[in-house]
């Protein structure tokens, strides 16, 4: 672990010089105290590696060294060769040039490498598409894509869905389009609006690529935008994605469920709301059972979701929704109360 983590930290200095010890601690996840200690090991090691004070102070390289630690592992080659999504590449307009780049990283290889690498894609395939889903890429993806690229601000016409069966109201925005995310076969810009009420630096907002139905450059716009050097990409959507998932969850049911409805619950529920709804449990009762409030998207979805429990599951709120599992099994008792029709 710590010859890897040596490697990575000497490529870090190299490839950014000036970065600080706290960055490195940052990225290598470690403290500034091991930093040092493993500053000093390259340094023993025979890596011309230094920190300076002041204002361009940081971990620096000797001038004109550059490491020989690049030699890729078979694992490490492996990994490389499943690092992009094909059918991704492809909507972004991008195959093109990754097969290239594969083509050369292959070169470069030694042969026992290319084997391991190659060996990959024979064993491995990416679909990101959901089931049931005929995949196809929004028409203003790649334009979208040379924009994320480029830092270039955009104005997109964006078809926003009506509510209750009204028609979709297209509204015109101004993005910083700061990366995309391809989710369950479907493409996601994640952007900051200009001049935006969130922050400082303006409100970050997230589209849905096919319902974009035009783009442009800004007007007046020439130069690229400045990216927030705080922003990830990845952090952000997980925050944004778990926000989301939690808000579909509006209403709250009380239950109250056996040991074994209580095991099952992961497995029917909304995940979102199934951590939630643990912490509200109460102790067990004598007979074993425990009374929860759980986070569900309406009453409807609640049915459904909770019939899969069968008699592990007792509703005792809201009384409406008692009444439907009340009524449910009633019909339930009539129908396999006597025996079918030419069996009796």
């Amino acid at each position: 672990m710590r010859a890897a983590r040596l490697i990575r930290m000497a490529l870090l200095v190299q490839s950014s010089p000036g970065v600080t010890a706290a960055a490195l601690a940052r990225e290598l996840e470690v403290s500034e105290r091991t930093v040092i200690r493993d500053a000093q090991a390259l340094q023993e090691a025979g890596v011309p590696i230094r920190s300076e004070r002041g204002r361009a102070g940081g971990y620096h390289l000797a001038p004109g060294h550059r490491t020989r630690l690049t030699t890729l592992h078979p694992t490490e080659a492996e990994t490389l060769y499943l690092s992009g999504l094909p059918t991704a590449l492809r909507d972004l307009g991008l195959s093109d040039a990754a097969d290239t780049a594969r083509l050369k990283l292959s070169a470069t290889l030694l042969p026992s490498l290319r084997a391991a690498a190659e060996s990959s894609t024979r064993r491995f395939h990416l679909d990101a598409p959901a089931w049931f889903r005929e995949p196809s890429a929004p028409e203003l993806l790649p334009e979208l894509a040379r924009a994320v690229w480029s830092d270039r601000t955009v104005e997109l016409a964006y078809a926003r869905p009506g509510r209750d069966g009204a028609p979709p109201r297209v509204v015109t925005r101004l993005l910083e389009p700061y990366g995309l995310v391809l989710k369950a076969g479907v493409w996601y810009v994640v952007g900051r609006v200009p001049g935006g009420r969130a922050g400082h630096g303006g409100a970050w907002r997230t589209y849905r690529v096919d319902r974009v139905t035009a783009l442009s450059p800004a007007a007046g716009v020439d130069q690229p935008f400045v990216r927030d050097p705080s922003f990830d990409l990845a952090t952000h959507w997980q925050a944004c994605a778990a926000g989301f998932a939690r808000a579909l969850l509006r209403t709250t049911v009380t239950v109250r469920l056996s040991e074994r409805g209580l095991r099952r619950l992961p497995a029917v529920v909304d995940p979102a709301g199934v951590g939630e709804a643990l912490a509200s449990a109460t102790a067990p009762d004598a007979a074993g059972r425990v009374t929860l409030d759980l986070p569900v998207e309406s009453e409807d979805v609640a049915f459904g979701q909770l019939t899969e429990l069968g008699a592990d599951a007792e509703v005792l709120a809201p009384a409406g929704l008692r009444s439907r599992f009340r009524e449910h099994a009633r019909r339930l008792a009539a129908l396999y109360g006597a025996e079918p029709e030419g069996q009796r």
